[in-house]
């Protein structure tokens, strides 16, 4: 990790994500400007919230750890998102590994000064509100999606979720990960790529996906998108 000794690129997320409307402009002199390279983690489960992140820039991912060392990857995020919201409220050590799977940007501000000064603000509240309860229909709708439906489906959701005008996909994550994402083995993966290529709905080409047939595969995905956040 870096800190960022740069109040003008500070100032540039501030103003970009409008963040004086979540708390007020004074918590600018509290906070910092970290840098975490790709695969560098950010926060790591049960260690204790010193700071309190707004990603502004990059891509992250959260990955939950069990007992028996083995974890599960919950969510990406690659948009503006707040991580400790939780942990701030609860005062609790950190549930989750928080991990920078690309070049990423976080404001950083102290999580104590946060439950001092802020705790009863009015407009912080009601943000904290609003991005728990978003995280937790994501996350009972992806993982309700995994249980019910066939990796065909659940593909075809993630795949649907990503379309651009241009009818291709971009994929900025490894297999590997998506497919953690997914529930499901690469190989798995692989094979049912391979099974909607054969159906001529999509082609993969290295990192991108031509889709050929973007009606069979909304219809494969049951209007349920897999949401990345």
């Amino acid at each position: 990790m870096k800190k960022i000794i740069n109040n003008d690129i500070l100032m540039h997320y501030f103003i970009k994500h409008d963040i004086e409307k979540i708390l007020d402009k004074d918590i600018i002199n509290y906070s910092k400007l970290h840098f975490y390279k790709k695969n560098e983690f950010i926060l790591e489960a049960e260690s204790e919230l010193e700071y309190y992140f707004l990603l502004v820039d990059g891509k992250i991912k959260i990955s939950y750890l069990f007992e028996n060392g083995k974890s599960m990857l919950l969510k990406f995020y690659s948009d503006f998102i707040s991580i400790g919201d939780l942990e701030l409220l609860r005062n609790k050590p950190i549930q989750c590994n928080v991990e920078a799977i690309e070049d990423s940007y976080l404001i950083a501000i102290p999580s104590e000064i946060l439950r001092k000064k802020y705790i009863d603000n009015v407009d912080f509240l009601h943000y904290l509100v609003n991005s728990l309860s978003e995280k937790l229909e994501a996350t009972i709708n992806n993982s309700s999606y995994n249980y019910v439906y066939p990796l065909i489906n659940r593909l075809a959701s993630y795949l649907v979720e990503h379309i651009t005008d241009k009818k291709h996909i971009m994929i900025d994550s490894s297999f590997k990960e998506i497919a953690q994402f997914l529930g499901t083995t690469y190989r798995h993966l692989g094979r049912t790529i391979k099974e909607l290529e054969l159906q001529d709905i999509i082609k993969c080409d290295n990192k991108i996906i031509y889709i050929l047939d973007e009606d069979k595969l909304r219809e494969l995905s049951k209007n349920m998108y897999i949401k990345v956040l």
